[in-house]
């Protein structure tokens, strides 16, 4: 007769476990902590005495056991993150085991919330593009156009600074972004009014640098950076050190 493998019986959950490391080794996996921490979980199970498909209020309870009740939410979210592909692979043998979703205990620890900046902070910005030294350089004409378009369109740092002269389109008004996130261009439109603030931007910029078509469309403005391409360590060094100062300096 075959062996049945009842939920109910806590030996089904450890022959669960043994078969399913079993095969992930066999897929190349090393696994030597998560032996362990399943290990743990099936013990935990028995203890429990529980009867039928696993719950999530069961794996809550298993997490937030670790080190004795006094791990943080760090702790209890990397505990169920490492659960819960085992978890995927025991519900195609019992369907109504319950699966954990990504976030039972916030978001994940060690990503800071993203700040939305709203329209006052972003002309409080562009503003404070206007007074990075020196005066009369390029260098303030080229980080007010650019934290502008990125305002304008969405666009992120890493597309901005690679855009060429041939990708910004002002006669049709259109950026062309090459090698966005899915691997394939992508054509951003413009509003009129980015549309004549880039166009007085590249003349700025010619009056320093020789164009073609295979110009970055922003540079750098100084030394041995004058008409090469913006690097992201740089933008986000004016950004964090020159820009953000000048805001907490207004209070916004």
């Amino acid at each position: 007769m075959a062996r049945e493998y009842l939920m109910s019986a806590p030996v089904s959950l450890r022959v669960r476990v043994t078969d399913y490391l079993a095969e992930r080794r066999r897929l190349g996996y090393a696994l030597r902590a998560q032996d362990t921490l399943l290990a743990d979980f099936a013990n935990f199970v028995t203890e429990q005495h529980h009867d039928g498909p696993l719950t999530v209020d069961l794996m809550v309870a298993w997490a937030q056991r670790a080190r004795a009740g006094r791990g943080t939410r760090e702790t209890w979210y990397r505990r169920m993150q490492r659960l819960r592909p085992f978890i995927r692979y025991l519900q195609q043998f019992e369907p109504h085991t319950e699966i954990p979703e990504d976030a039972i205990f916030g978001p994940e620890p060690g990503r800071v919330a993203p700040h939305i900046y709203h329209e006052k902070e972003i002309l409080a910005l562009l503003d404070a593009t206007r007074h990075l030294g020196p005066p009369g350089n390029l260098r303030s004409a080229t980080y007010e156009a650019l934290f502008g378009l990125m305002a304008a369109t969405g666009l992120r740092v890493s597309e901005a600074i690679h855009l060429l002269e041939r990708d910004v389109d002002l006669a049709c008004g259109k950026l062309t972004v090459p090698d966005s996130k899915c691997g394939q261009s992508r054509q951003v439109p413009l509003h009129p009014t980015a549309v004549e603030a880039l166009r007085c931007f590249r003349r700025r910029r010619c009056r320093d640098v020789v164009s073609t078509s295979e110009t970055p469309f922003f540079t750098g403005s100084r030394g041995q950076r004058l008409g090469q391409p913006l690097g992201d360590r740089q933008v986000h060094r004016v950004f964090n050190s020159d820009l953000r100062r000048s805001l907490t300096v207004t209070g916004i």
